[in-house]
Order: C-alpha cells, then structure tokens, then sequence
C-alpha cells in the first residue's frame, strides 16, 4: 500500500527493466558507473517501452509517484520552483552551473544563512542526547578546584573544523561522521574552549592537553592535588568511499581510536578523580578500564555536532540533568555481539551475506546467550532517582484480524504514446551536455540506441510471473491495499499498559521508562523493546507513564503464511529502565 516512491541509493541499480517492473521508481544519480554518462535508464527505459518489455503503465506510474510526492511535499500543484541558490560541489560563488560537465559559468552560490536560532536546539539535543554510563558521585561538578581536560579530542583540528573533504580525517573533538551527508560546520565550539570558559567563570584553575601521547606532560597535571580530569577519547566511522586510517567506511576494530584506551588507563592510575567522555559512532570496548576505581564518570556523547562543547559542559555541570539511553548494548568482547561487518567480500562476486543470526541482534543476541555484557541496551543514569510503581494493564476489545483478500485494480493508463520512433529522436539543434541522463535516443535502430551487447536477450527467466502485467494481480493477505504499513488491522491497540513513576530525589530530571514484552515462544527473543516515553518529573511528583502495545507488537511473522501471526505462548510484559532493568512485570492475558 505504499504510496510514495521508491529511489536507488546510489550507485546501487544494477538491472534495468527488471528494477523497473520491480518497483522502482527513481535510479540515482542515474549512470550506471559514476560519471560514465551510461544508464540502465535514460534511453533505454524509452527503447524498453518501445519495444514491449517494458509495460508504458510501470512509465507513468513511477512519474506518478515521484511526482505526487513533490506536490505533497510541496502543497501545491505548482511547479515553478526558485531558482538554485548553491552547489554541492564548491563554495566558490560563481562557476558552471553543469559542474561535472563545466559549463554555464554563472553565480552558483549565494551563501544563504539558514540557521536561525538552530544552535540552541542543536545544543538542547546534544545535552539530552548524551548517555551517563557509570557515576560514583563525581558528578555533577561543582566548581572543581582543578580542572585539567586531557586528550586530543577535547580540542580543535589544527586545520580547522571542515579541513577534510567530507569530514573525512581525524583530528581534534569528533562532532560528525564522514561521508556524503556531512555538512560543513559553521563553527565548532570544542570541550576544551566550553570547559575553560565555565572554569574560568567559576574561579577554578584550568589546564588541558590536547595529545594522547604527551605522557610525561600529561602526568605533571594530573598527577597534582585536587585535580579533576576530563578525558575526551573517540572512534569513527562513515561512508565506504572515503578511508581513514587504514578504516574504509566501518571500523576496523571496536577500540577506540590513536591510543584513546591507554591514554584513559594511564591518566586514571595518576588521578584519583577521573571523568571518561567518549564521542563515537556505536559502541568501543570498555572491558579494561570501566571499572577502574580511580574512574569515577563515564559518559557517552555520541556525535554532538557544532555545540558539542557546550552540550558537554551543561551535561558535566548539572545544567542538563543526563537522560539518554544507550541505543546499543556495550559488549564486553567484539565476539558478544555474534554478528560482524563482511569485510572482504570477492570482487569476483556480489558480496553475500546470510544474516543467519535472524532478530537477534545487539541485546536480544546477548540475552539469548546471557553473554556478559558491560553496559546494557537502554541503560543510562541520572542525577537523581525514580521509583516504579502500580503497574495496570487496559485490554482493548478489539475485532479478529482479518486478513486481506481479493485484487488490485488493474493498472491505470493515462493516454496513448507514439510508436513513431523517430518521435524519441534528440530534437534538432539541441544542445546535450555531457554526462546528463537523456530520455532521447539516438537512432531509430533501437538495438543500436541501446547499446545493449545483450540487447533482445528475453527477461522471462528471472521475472516473475504477471511481473509485466496490467491485470489485477491477487492482493497479498498482509498487504494495507492502499494504506501503507500493512493491513491496518496490525496497528490495532490491544493492550494499554500504565504505571507511576515518582522523582525521589533532590533534582529535577527526565526518566526514559521502556515498555518491553516477551512473547513467550522458544524461538522469540527474552525481551523486546515496544514503546517508551521520556518524562520529565520535578522531586516528589508522581507522573504516569502511558504505553500502547498494537496486534503488531504482540505478532511473528510466519514464513509460510507470509502474514504477522500472534502465537498462543505465554506474554509478558515489563516495565524497566533498561533491557537487564526490568522492574515492574505481569502477564498479558
């Protein structure tokens, strides 16, 4: 029931007409091979139509979608757009406006400022973003005598924040990935700046090093009286197209990076007050150093973005009371988490990867083989406590699923298209630039517009049947017809489940409570998450959590029936501050 339209990523349509009668409806960016100006698509989709292996309804259904998109997006019919106001490609102000092909030399940026009051919400998401893992009383500070920031990641790239095209090097704090969704920052306020800001105003004394392997001077500072030392470490990750240090794309390892877990076990055997920030992209290892009696904090920061000091800072300073939640389980070993990255796939093939290990992955693969773990999925404290009680389960009168049944409309048409081939011809006098995707084509042979060495090999051995078809086609038993998601009856609330969580201690603050079943089966996970809230509680005040379990949350899907069933074991449902945190449980009856 899916009304939108369905895009390739990138360098990732490998057929033609069998992508098309597929499904799919956008090829991006088009070419076959980045910057060869060859396509699947273009004109050969035009030669697919003429030709009859291409059906010219799959045609206007796939403009259909991409087009309506646009008008929903848009909220109107209108199709005069403004005018292109930047390049992708530089920050020149004038060059061609066709860059791969350099022509149309005009102006192509007019460095538009967009951002608004953003930096206040991106500082607001940074600070509740970030994860309190372990916290013996260190925090939150409170105008510490000495406070030394220690670690490369605490300060600035020497070359500057958008130094490495994409952001793809390491060098300073670790706010943003690598890869082509990474914007330029327009600034970076780094912990080192944000931290000796608050020391200064709180009259405390102040020094960093801003190196992981300055050892001795490193010792010198922490190793004084009263010191409290913030230790920033991280480990990066982005897209596969860009390699840093030896890592293409994933990680190479689950460590942190240029030394990160020395530095930390160092620092703390000189400091008796020693507070672990991580900026990374998933979960590194702990195992060494964690329990360390002189590590006092460990908070996790994720990748913060431009505010990242000063997120940082409310966080360490009690502004913020922390509230994330860990969205991965921190594993004790790399091999705890069962899965792994494919690595070196066989050029001479497409890499081929099983996911033998089904849905049991991060928590539900550690909880299945009650693997131990360091810091469990969902886990995060605060700095102040909540107590759970009054668990109540509403069961909703809801009707029997009813699987979907019967047929499609037959696929519309909207007009007739010329069989004329020379009708498809480049227009006379058009001018054609390099590397754009045309619909032309280029002669009325249309195996030699194709281009195609296997050009009038049939398709009929890999589509399946009706693939091409305009009739109506058997609508299947857990399909929406034409409402997204699925038969809409999987949505149906079944359960409301409720309970009292009460602030009992001395500072305001937000509880994440997490909703998790168990479904009873032998082959089910222990647990799994299905709702969640985020309330925020003033001391002594009692708020009432709220959660809704759907005929989906409660399902499996059945491989044979090819449909969400509920099995007939036994269900429960918990109540918990973490995935090993359960506190309150009953049974769905």
């Amino acid at each position: 029931g899916f009304q939108g339209f369905v895009m390739s990523d990138w360098q990732a349509q490998h057929t033609g007409v069998a992508s098309a009668v597929a499904g799919l409806d956008m090829t991006m960016p088009g070419d076959t091979v980045f910057n060869s100006g060859l396509s699947f698509w273009g004109a050969n989709l035009t030669v697919a139509v003429l030709n009859g292996t291409l059906p010219a309804y799959r045609l206007d259904d796939m403009a259909m979608r991409i087009m309506a998109a646009f008008f929903k997006v848009r909220g109107t019919q209108d199709v005069d757009l403004d005018p292109i106001n930047f390049s992708f490609w530089t920050l020149d102000t004038y060059g061609p406006i066709h860059w791969g092909a350099k022509e149309g030399h005009q102006q192509i940026n007019f460095h538009v400022d967009v951002r608004e009051d953003h930096s206040r919400l991106i500082r607001e998401i940074a600070a509740k973003g970030t994860v309190l893992l372990k916290n013996e009383g260190a925090l939150p500070l409170d105008k510490p005598k000495f406070l030394a920031v220690i670690g490369e990641d605490a300060g600035p790239n020497p070359n500057g924040p958008n130094s490495c095209d994409d952001r793809g090097c390491v060098g300073g704090t670790l706010a943003m990935g690598w890869g082509s969704g990474t914007a330029n920052f327009p600034y970076l306020v780094t912990p080192d700046a944000a931290l000796q800001a608050q020391a200064i105003k709180d009259g405390s004394r102040y020094e960093s090093v801003l190196s992981n392997h300055a050892m001795e001077t490193i010792r010198k500072v922490v190793s004084q009286d009263n010191v409290t030392a913030v230790v920033f470490v991280n480990a990066n990750s982005g897209e596969g197209y860009i390699t840093v240090d030896g890592n293409r794309g994933d990680r190479n390892n689950l460590t942190l990076w240029n030394g990160g877990d020395e530095l930390i076990k160092n620092v703390a055997s000189w400091c008796s007050n020693t507070i672990v920030v991580i900026h990374s992209v998933g979960p590194v290892l702990l195992t060494d150093w964690y329990d360390h009696p002189n590590i006092t904090a460990i908070l996790w920061a994720g990748l913060p973005g431009q505010e990242s000091g000063n997120a940082i800072t409310d966080v360490l300073y009690g502004k913020v009371n922390p509230a994330g939640r860990s969205p991965f389980t921190w594993g004790a070993t790399r091999e705890g988490y069962g899965a792994d990255v494919l690595y070196d796939p066989d050029d001479a093939r497409v890499p081929q990867q099983n996911f033998t290990e089904g849905v049991f992955i991060d928590y539900r693969y550690f909880d299945k083989h009650n693997t131990r773990v360091i810091y469990e999925f969902g886990h995060g404290l605060s700095y102040t406590t909540f107590e759970y009680r009054n668990l109540q389960i509403q069961k909703h009168n809801v009707s029997a699923y009813i699987p979907t049944t019967g047929l499609t409309e037959p696929a519309p048409t909207f007009g007739e298209h010329s069989t004329n081939y020379s009708d498809y011809l480049y227009p006379e006098g058009f001018h054609r630039v390099n590397r754009y995707i045309y619909p032309y084509v280029n002669s009325t042979d249309l195996e030699l517009a194709s281009g195609d060495p296997y050009y009038g090999q049939t398709a009929d051995q890999f589509l399946p049947p009706n693939a091409t078809s305009s009739d109506p086609q058997p609508l299947l038993r857990s399909s929406g017809k034409n409402s997204p998601g699925g038969n809409p009856q999987l949505y149906d609330v079944l359960y409301t489940v409720t309970a009292d969580i009460t602030n009992t201690g001395a500072l305001e603050g937000d509880e994440v409570v997490q909703l998790y079943v168990s479904l009873g089966g032998p082959d089910d996970p222990k647990v799994m998450l299905r709702d969640f809230a985020r309330l925020h509680i003033k001391p002594g005040e009692t708020v009432k959590f709220e959660g809704k379990l759907t005929r989906r949350d409660l399902s499996t899907w059945d491989v044979t029936l090819q449909d969400w069933v509920i099995r007939d074991h036994t269900k429960m449902v918990f109540l918990g501050k973490s995935s090993r945190k359960l506190v309150l449980g009953a049974l769905l009856n």
